[in-house]
């Protein structure tokens, strides 16, 4: 039984259509390895949602005509953000470079929101 079963299964892998199985989840194993191990993925992009949030409530915090008003909604972003990160892990403060990261990407949402006009203009 076993024996008919396995070699079936090595029938079908023998064919074209499991020739091309094998290789359509060769390509599917190596792609993900890839996508997990590319230094091109932004950390950044897993607290995207705290991140528009600390910009929306920065925005609203501080006001236009505070001396460097930019600087000011930018620290004030990433302190919601990193304390968003500390409620989520024990009271733990990410390491320094997720922390410049996560300065990063707000600097980034904050230009991509500006461009689309989903802030505040006051």
């Amino acid at each position: 039984m076993v024996e008919t079963i396995l070699k079936g299964i090595w029938t079908v892998l023998n064919s074209g259509i499991g020739f091309a199985v094998i290789w359509i989840g060769t390509f599917a194993v190596v792609f993900l390895f890839i996508n997990r191990l590319s230094p091109f993925h932004k950390a950044w992009e897993k607290y995207e949602g705290s991140i528009i949030t600390g910009i929306k409530l920065a925005e609203k915090a501080i006001p236009d005509g505070t001396p460097n008003t930019g600087l000011a909604r930018l620290d004030e972003a990433l302190q919601f953000v990193l304390k968003s990160y500390a409620e989520q892990n024990d009271g733990k403060q990410p390491p320094a470079d997720l922390a410049r990261e996560l300065k990063e990407g707000i600097q980034i949402k904050h230009a991509e929101l500006e461009r689309l006009g989903n802030l505040r203009s006051s």
